[in-house]
């Protein structure tokens, strides 16, 4: 059965889906698979304030013993802001663009998908898609609870490729084979509230931050590894909420955000953090989003770049850059590899992707399913 990557595309965007996702973009995704021969398991995790949060798991099994392979991705979107040409979840064909919020970010991707298994023979293997509701927002009730239902029904896959936009300039420029690990720290250094006229009779905290934050900013946390950039410590917020011009506050607060390689740990670097904070007379509180981690190049990615290469002529880069994606989380079940479309426009106003891309896009996963069902991975 052959689909049309550009038409679905069409569907998923038509379904407004701004994180955390439900509903109706689950339901038309769901109608696409079944069609196909998928079971389609959909379930609803978590509370407010980061849930609930809709997730599916779509898998066609294979012959017995076959190997199973894995596309993963997310149906959610970022909110779509002021500005468009057209409306953001109302997809529209403009020349050789289709325009609407998520059309790189990541909907376009999961119609190439839905279109690339649509030509694998049942026979060829085990397929799935691991598909969240919530990897725009914190990302505690999506692909975390998913891992968890496909090692309770016993379906983990040998291998995984996410479909985030890592294209650079061209469709097949650059794959994803590793992230950098993420913290958030939130610091915090209390005084006592006084008049400024009467500075002994109070106690100024902003001082000890700022000379904190200046110990911080000074920081190098490394010159990168092989496989990654440099970490960087950026000072993200400063707070005091002092609308008197009279008055020292009782408190001044600040928040980081440190991307780190595989030099560190997350913990290692809250550690580091707290220890300056409390020398200065604060206290630190954390949240770690993820630890680095790369797959190494080996079969796997050789295969990812060979298909690629058959169809646009390109060897993808290997690369470690950008932010977080839940390839940190599936990274404990298997191997993952992250591809996919340009990311230009992702997040941006007037987010669109080149319709022949989709077309392309849906035969490189085909090839790289196909591929990967094939051969072992190292």
């Amino acid at each position: 059965m052959t689909l049309d990557p550009v038409v679905l595309a069409e569907r998923l965007i038509d379904c407004e889906s701004v994180t955390p996702a439900t509903g109706e973009v689950f339901a038309c995704l769901e109608a696409m698979l079944v069609p196909l021969g998928f079971a389609v398991h959909r379930f609803v995790a978590g509370e407010p304030p980061e849930g609930p949060v809709e997730n599916l798991f779509a898998v066609r099994k294979g012959p017995a013993g076959s190997r199973h392979f894995a596309f993963a991705g997310h149906l959610d979107v970022v909110p779509p802001g002021e500005g468009w040409s057209s409306g953001p979840f109302k997809a529209e064909r403009r020349g050789e663009l289709l325009y609407g919020r998520g059309a790189v970010d990541m909907k376009g991707s999961i119609a190439s998908f839905v279109a690339a298994v649509a030509d694998i023979p049942a026979e060829a293997g085990t397929l799935s898609l691991i598909i969240t509701g919530d990897e725009e927002g914190p990302a505690k009730y999506g692909t975390v609870p998913l891992i968890a239902h496909m090692r309770d029904v016993g379906e983990l896959p040998d291998l995984c490729l996410v479909g985030e936009p890592t294209s650079v300039h061209r469709l097949g420029d650059m794959a994803k084979i590793g992230r950098r690990g993420s913290v958030n720290i939130w610091l915090s250094v209390k005084g006592s509230q006084g008049h400024v006229a009467y500075p002994h009779l109070a106690d100024n905290p902003i001082p000890r931050l700022i000379a904190m934050l200046a110990e911080l900013d000074a920081l190098v946390l490394d010159e990168g590894s092989d496989w990654f950039q440099a970490s960087n410590l950026e000072i993200t917020d400063l707070e005091v909420g002092n609308r008197a011009t009279n008055v020292i506050p009782a408190e001044a607060k600040a928040r980081l955000s440190i991307r780190f390689n595989d030099l560190h740990t997350g913990q290692g670097l809250v550690d580091r953090v707290t220890e300056i904070a409390e020398r200065h007379g604060g206290t630190a509180q954390a949240v770690i989003s993820g630890e680095s981690f790369v797959t190494l190049p080996g079969a796997f990615s050789d295969l990812v770049s060979a298909a690629v290469e058959a169809e646009t002529g390109l060897k993808p880069e290997l690369s470690t850059t950008g932010g977080t994606s839940d390839a940190r989380f599936l990274r404990a079940v298997c191997p993952v590899i992250e591809f996919g479309l340009c990311n230009a426009t992702m997040h941006k106003t007037d987010e669109a992707v080149a319709m022949d891309d989709l077309v392309v896009l849906a035969r490189i996963y085909r090839r790289i399913a196909l591929a990967a069902l094939a051969v072992s991975a190292s």
